[in-house]
This record gives C-alpha cells, sequence and structure tokens, in this order.
C-alpha cells in the first residue's frame, strides 16, 4: 500500500481533451492529409476552414512535427484545419491562399527556432535547412514568428492571431537577443499577437479554440494556464488579483539610486550620511578614536545615539499575517526598461522566472513594458497542467500520414531524392515515448519549452506504433532508428508522490546529485525494449536520443539491456566538461559518472562479444569556463584517446539561465545581488576560436593559435613532440582553414576507438530501418 505512485498516472487538475463536444465541423471526417490549397479543400467538401495554421517547417504529417501534432488535435475536436507551410513572407498575398479562417490564424516559426535554424554559434548563415524539401535554406524569414503574424493581420485584420511553438516560448518575457547582442521586448508585444501559447499546448489550444468557436471574444480568454497576452494597467480584467513585488520573492541586493545632477559632491555626500571633507574625516576619526578609548577603559559607554536602530519582528502580528492564495497571486516582474538597463535585475527576473515553473506551485508573472500612454503588462498565466498518460496516447494515436505532404514529392513520387526532407529521414523510423526533462541543463531549453514533468505514453500506445512503422511505412526494413525522446531514459520516471511533486521548486531533479525523492526505476523502460524486439518482423530497435547516464548506472540491468541489445556500434552521451567550474554552470554531473557508465558500457559489451564505443558531447566557450579548464579538457581528450571531429560551441538561446549568464555575468542558480558571484564569460571571436581549438587540439590549423595561448598561460611544458605533449614544436604546411565533417557527412570505414564522430558529424551513415529506393516492395 505504501509503494510509490508512478508519475505517469498522477491525477491532474485539469479538463480532459477527450471531454469537449466536437465542433459541427466533425461531420467531415478525417483529411489523409491536412489541405495545403483550395483545391485539397474543394476535394474534402469544405468551403472554408476553421483554423489555418502557419509554420516555417515543410508540412510533414508526423508526431514529432509540432504542427502536424497540433493540427491533428484540432483535426478531432471537430475543426477544419487548413496548413500553410514556408510562405512567401514579402506580401500577404501567399497568406490569403486557403482564404480567411473563420476561427483564429495558428502561428509558428517551426520546430526550430528560426534564429537558430538560420545563424551557427559564431552569427555565421547556415546554408542547409534540414525542416526544408532539399535542405534548401532562406525558406523562412529572420524572427519568423513576427513576420508571420505582421502578414496574417494585413491579410485579415479581423482575424485573432494565437502564436505558439518554441520560439514564441522561449521569447514570453523580455530576453536577451544573442543575434542583435540586446535585450528584446517579449514577442507578445512585438508580434501584436492575440494570444501566446507556450510549452506543449494541447490543453490550452482545445480550450481556446472552444471558446472561440462559443463566439467569446479572445481578448476576455485570460485565464488559461500556459498563456500570455498584454493587458493595459488599467484593464478592469486585471483586478482582484494580490500583485507581489519579485524583489520580496528573490531579493535581488543593494540597488543604487540615480546620482541627482544638480547636488554637489559635498551634498551628494551628506545625503548619504557621510562627507567628502578631510577635515571632517580627520575629525570624525578623532572621535571614534576617544569614545573606542574610552569604551576599552570602561570609564564611559558608547553614546547610545550613534548606535544602529534594530526592528523585531512583532510576534503577534506575524502570527495573524495572511499569505495571499498562490492562484490569485501575480509576480511583477522588473520592466522591460529596468531589465535592458540593468543586468543584475535581468539576471534576477531570470531566476524568479525559472523559480515559477512547477505547474503544481507557480505564479503568474507581470512584466511592464513602455511608460506612460505606451504603458501595458505582458502578463503570463501558470505552465500549463501535464498529459496524462490517456492524453499522451489520444495524441500519439491520431491518424498521422506519417510523411511529407504529396506536394514535395519529386516526379516519381518519392521523397528520397532530391526533395528529401532530412529532418523528416532522421525520425522517419523513430518513435517518440514521453516529453519533457528534469535535467534542468542550463544551456538547454527543453525544460522552458517542455516542463520538468515527465508525460509517458502508455507501453501499448508505443508497440502499436512500432507494429503500424512495420506494416504502413513504406522503406521499412526492420529497424527502429531511435525509442526515446528529449533523454533516452527518463520514461515513467518521476516524483515518489504528487505533494512533494506539487511543492518542489529545484530547478534539476538530478543536481548536484539525484534527489532522493526522484523515483529510478528503469523497468518499465526495459520491458518496451523487450517486447518491442520481440515483435515479428523488428530486427532491431536502436536508441537514439541522448542518454541521462548518471540515472542509468542505478539500474544495471537497463545498461546491460541498452548496451547489449540496443546500441548500434555507437552510443551518444553528453557529459559536456571535464572540470568542475563549467559543471557547476551547466548543471551538469562529474566527470566520475562518465568514468563509472564508461565501466560498465565495456564490460557488458565485452560479455555480448560486440565491438563498442561511447560519442561523448562537449561544450566548447561555455559561462564559466576559463582558459585552463579547456586545456585541462585537452589533455583529458589526450589521455583518453579522443579526437573530435566536430566541436560544439556554446549557443546562447533566449531565455536559458546560461544565457543570463553569458548576458549578465551573474550566476541566476543563486540568489542573485550587486555582489554576487561573478561568473567567467568568453567573449569574442579570437577567444571563442581559441576553446574551440583545445576541443581539436589534433588539427594542425590549430596549432599556432595553441602554441600562442600555452605559453602565455605558463604551460610551454606542453608544447613538445613527445606523447606527454599537447601539441608538437613543429608545424606542418596547412591551407589554415577546415572542413567540417558535417559537410561530407561520411567518412570511409567502420567507427574507429577515439573518434568523436556522430551520424551528423562524420559517421557512415546509420542503421535507420531505410531501404534503398525500390529495395523492397510495401506490404499490402
Amino acid at each position: 500500500m505504501n509503494a510509490p505512485v508512478d508519475v505517469s498516472f498522477f491525477a491532474r487538475a485539469a479538463k480532459p481533451l477527450t471531454s469537449y463536444r466536437p465542433y459541427w465541423a466533425k461531420r467531415f471526417g478525417t483529411a489523409p492529409f491536412l489541405p495545403m490549397s483550395r483545391a485539397e479543400m474543394e476535394k474534402l467538401g469544405w468551403d472554408s476552414c476553421d483554423i489555418i495554421l502557419v509554420t516555417g517547417d515543410a508540412y510533414v504529417d508526423h508526431p514529432s512535427f509540432g504542427m502536424a501534432v497540433i493540427g491533428r488535435t484540432l483535426e478531432a475536436q471537430g475543426f477544419r484545419v487548413g496548413i500553410i507551410a514556408q510562405p512567401d513572407w514579402q506580401s500577404a498575398e501567399p497568406f490569403k491562399a486557403l482564404g480567411k479562417p473563420n476561427l483564429f490564424w495558428g502561428v509558428t516559426a517551426g520546430n526550430m527556432d528560426s534564429m537558430i535554424n538560420r545563424y551557427t554559434a559564431d552569427r555565421k548563415i547556415r546554408s542547409d535547412d534540414a525542416y526544408t524539401p532539399g535542405d534548401i535554406g532562406g525558406k523562412r524569414p529572420d524572427r519568423a514568428a513576427i513576420v508571420y503574424s505582421q502578414r496574417c493581420r494585413e491579410a485579415y485584420k479581423d482575424v485573432p492571431i494565437i502564436l505558439g511553438g518554441i520560439e514564441g516560448s522561449l521569447r514570453r518575457i523580455a530576453h536577451y537577443d544573442y543575434w542583435s547582442d540586446k535585450v528584446r521586448r517579449s514577442i507578445v508585444v512585438d508580434s501584436k499577437c492575440d494570444l501566446l501559447l507556450y510549452g506543449n499546448a494541447e490543453r490550452a489550444l482545445v480550450e481556446v479554440a472552444h471558446r472561440i468557436a462559443a463566439r467569446e471574444p479572445v481578448e476576455q480568454i485570460t485565464d488559461v494556464r500556459g498563456t500570455a497576452f498584454v493587458r493595459r494597467p488599467d484593464d478592469e480584467s486585471g483586478k482582484g488579483w494580490f500583485e507581489i513585488d519579485s524583489t520580496t520573492v528573490d531579493e535581488p541586493g543593494r540597488v543604487e539610486a540615480h546620482i541627482n545632477p544638480y547636488m554637489t559632491t559635498s551634498e551628494q555626500a551628506a545625503a548619504q550620511g557621510s562627507t567628502c571633507s578631510k577635515e571632517d574625516g580627520s575629525a570624525t576619526d578623532s572621535v571614534a578614536g576617544a569614545a573606542n578609548n574610552t569604551s576599552a577603559t570602561g570609564q564611559n559607554s558608547p553614546n547610545p545615539v550613534i548606535q544602529p536602530i534594530q526592528f523585531v519582528a512583532n510576534p503577534a502580528l506575524k502570527a495573524k499575517l495572511k499569505v495571499p492564495p498562490r492562484e490569485k497571486s501575480v509576480i511583477r516582474l522588473p520592466s522591460y526598461e529596468q531589465v535592458k538597463s540593468d543586468p543584475v535585475l535581468y539576471a534576477h527576473a531570470n531566476r524568479v522566472l525559472h523559480l515559477e515553473t512547477n505547474p503544481g506551485n507557480a505564479r503568474a508573472l507581470v512584466q511592464a513594458h513602455g511608460e506612460g500612454v505606451t504603458a501595458r503588462d505582458v502578463w503570463i498565466n501558470p505552465p500549463p497542467i501535464p498529459l496524462t498518460t490517456a492524453e499522451m496516447d489520444y495524441v500519439f494515436d491520431l491518424p498521422y500520414a506519417r510523411g511529407p505532404h504529396p506536394s514535395y514529392a519529386d516526379e516519381n513520387g518519392s521523397h528520397d531524392g532530391a526533395t528529401k526532407i532530412p529532418a523528416w529521414e532522421m525520425i522517419r523510423f523513430s518513435i517518440n515515448i514521453m516529453r519533457g526533462c528534469f535535467g534542468g541543463c542550463t544551456f538547454c531549453s527543453i525544460t522552458e519549452h517542455e516542463g520538468r514533468i515527465i508525460q509517458s505514453r502508455s507501453e501499448d500506445s508505443i508497440i502499436q506504433e512500432i507494429e503500424d512503422i512495420r506494416d504502413k511505412v513504406k522503406g521499412f526494413t526492420g529497424t527502429i532508428s531511435d525509442l526515446g525522446g528529449p533523454t533516452a531514459n527518463m520514461y515513467r520516471l518521476g516524483c515518489r508522490s504528487p505533494e512533494i511533486e506539487a511543492a518542489c521548486r529545484k530547478p534539476s531533479c538530478v543536481y548536484p546529485g539525484i534527489c532522493q525523492n526522484l523515483t529510478t526505476d528503469h523497468g518499465p523502460l526495459i520491458k518496451i525494449y523487450r517486447r518491442g524486439r520481440a515483435l515479428k518482423g523488428i530486427k532491431k530497435i536502436l536508441i537514439g536520443s541522448g542518454l541521462r547516464y548518471d540515472l542509468a548506472v542505478k539500474s544495471p540491468e537497463y545498461v546491460k539491456e541498452l548496451v547489449q541489445h540496443h546500441v548500434g556500434g555507437y552510443l551518444k552521451i553528453a557529459p559536456e566538461h571535464t572540470e568542475q567550474g563549467p559543471l557547476t554552470k551547466m548543471m551538469k554531473p562529474g566527470i566520475g559518472s562518465y568514468d563509472k557508465f564508461k565501466q560498465m558500457f565495456e564490460k557488458f559489451s565485452e560479455e555480448a562479444g560486440k565491438k563498442q564505443f561511447l560519442i561523448p558531447y562537449f561544450i566548447a566557450a561555455h559561462p564559466g569556463t576559463s582558459d585552463e579548464d579547456m586545456m585541462n579538457l585537452a589533455i583529458w581528450l589526450k589521455k583518453n584517446g579522443f579526437r573530435a571531429d566536430q566541436v560544439q560551441a556554446f549557443y546562447p538561446s533566449p531565455m536559458a539561465s546560461a544565457t543570463a549568464m553569458y548576458h549578465t555575468g551573474k550566476n541566476p542558480l543563486r540568489k542573485v545581488t550587486r555582489d554576487s558571484e561573478e561568473v567567467p564569460i568568453v567573449r569574442g571571436e579570437k577567444r571563442r576560436r581559441l576553446h574551440k581549438a583545445f576541443l581539436r587540439y589534433h588539427d594542425p590549423n590549430n596549432w599556432p593559435l595553441l602554441r600562442e595561448a600555452l605559453k602565455a598561460m605558463g604551460r610551454a611544458d606542453l608544447i613538445g613532440n613527445g606523447k606527454h605533449h599537447l601539441i608538437p614544436t613543429f608545424q606542418p604546411l596547412t591551407d589554415g582553414g577546415y572542413q567540417s565533417a558535417r559537410r561530407t557527412n561520411s567518412t570511409p570505414g567502420k567507427p574507429q576507438k577515439g573518434r568523436l564522430l556522430t551520424q551528423h558529424t562524420g559517421l557512415p551513415p546509420r542503421v535507420t530501418g531505410a531501404a534503398k529506393p525500390g529495395a523492397r516492395k510495401p506490404r499490402p
């Protein structure tokens, strides 16, 4: 009776997705693909669309693509949903292709943030786009969510705009923008949308859609969790809330007053209770010295007038103090103008935002934008209630076509040639079994978007999808390329009780150590692995999602199952660094956890008679990293025989804690004050190049830069031609450049020990279950 309840079966205080009365258009049935043209609408018998979704991705009807999930979910509620994918944004005409939506526009930049999709970590333009047919870049605008919203408004001015997707989620408050190197306003203000839905928005979107369909004005829909909107300070709908200053939630420390330019230096000093006069200072020192002397002799006590005043809380009043209810409390963050001009207040606002992310105890947030007549508040409701297992099954069991829209096919009706969509090819035979991540890595945006609570599908739903891929997907040869999610091994893990989960305010369940209230039973995941690979027609199930190895070592049985049956020659994990400086700012475990997992990995591989390799990922130039840290990492890499072919540099994504560190130089993981911990930041192209060069210490093109740095650091002893040296003294003739393995995307032969390569950075194409065109006929 006292056994912990599986987090997947916690009761959720929210209206189920399946409890709404279907919209009248349900009678039109299910579309094979959501229409992208008027001709497709006519074929379905539609005269108009109730909802039109605009996305920066090509339309792939697969549950790994956000627009397909949202579109099919709304269709299941009875709405007629059309899609405009990657429209030409130079005018509003392409946005009129499907006519005027009856209810609202749904706008998203796509599965990726449009700026991250378009630019590298060094702000260089990418030439490719994995979400576009033919891998062609430039098919979506910068800041696509804003641009698309403006064009939708221009096309049909009176139609509400509902903004969603990861680009909107990560910009819901004033945020640091790495590409312009400044703090930008909330995207709710810049896009002029009527409502922003952040996070996984099925629950919020279904409610909003039905309320708009019931003719409720969108400006009155202000009580839905997981939404953000603009509200004027004098708006009556904002009355009745208990407003809390964010500085009482987490005191940012001393706030220095602005200097009055009309006061003299002496007047300024007098106003602060001090003086700038040397004579007065001497006299003061003499008086203080005399007072101290008389006190020491015991003849006179210090003058009570100069003693500080002490304030003591009245116990009687304290007992009567009532805390306002959380559901009617709103925390006022420092305004956009304040966080834009004050890095300390920016770090403080970022810290408070991350403290208010647990759906069980989070309060609403409000941030002022503008002053005077232009003043408005961006109001952010608490995060959405996570989906139950039954609701997850409902969403993933919808009738997806599991392929790109027919309009992208080549002359042979195929999507495997020049019109191939790389992102779809990667997940074509993969299955998403859960959502969310409680790791809390500061550089990652998964937690900010999907939340820390794991939402898992049922075993039967997962097995059914494996069978559907086997029986219905063209080109399948028997290999499932991935069975995972944001993390490979968090399936059905979570708090031991709903009460603990609802009360928790920790940013991570696994840092600095695994929480004692976290269940780490990998049994349900092992059961799915075994049941899946026992299915007829399934030759192999690979695990391609990143593994949280500090959790995996808690279950040796899981590690054995994984290593001996589900590793396709290599397994990717992410220690990210070896030194405590950057690891503490990343909220990642020490390298000792990696060593422990490596021992288990090699032991079980040897028992199975398999030659398999770990592929560790490392980040260069992360906040908190010094040149010495990168040097020590390079030494560790050489000592362990690793040579990185692709380097991952820190990329400051909006709203991430590490991005707040990068912008402010403060650590928002702890209390932020003017005098709090300063975080070393790697800025400038030369230093970022140096940190990346340490990861690629073996590349002759990097040796001149490394020699110069090692000499400046007093470590010239690492320069030499012996095995114990990091780089040699000689310099071969090189072109001074670097050809990324990502561009060639292939390496002759099999994986070699010590080579840090992945499917995307140099390994031979991994077995994904896809057959060569024409190699196998689909099943009847």
